[in-house]
């Protein structure tokens, strides 16, 4: 494999990528390829599929009203 070195990285750009690492439980050299793998083999959107779903979702629910009252009941809902 090859290797890679950067330089300059500025002190809140590293402080991301430490605190990134930390919560992913990873070394910075992992979490670093792992957001270079994301940023670079990311996936082509097909719109058109994209766009089928959601009128799909659309269908499902165009009768589901949420109100201030249902969201507060599924809140409260299962609390003692």
């Amino acid at each position: 494999m090859a290797s890679l070195t950067i330089k300059s990285i500025p002190d809140d750009l590293y402080e991301q990528l430490r605190q990134s690492a930390t919560q992913h439980r990873r070394s910075i050299n992992s979490e670093v390829i792992v957001c270079l793998q994301r940023a670079l083999r990311s996936t082509q959107i097909n719109a058109e599929a994209f766009v089928a779903r959601a009128r799909a979702h659309r269908k499902r629910t165009f009768k589901l009203v949420l109100t201030d009252r249902v969201l507060a009941k599924a809140k409260n809902e299962g609390r003692l």
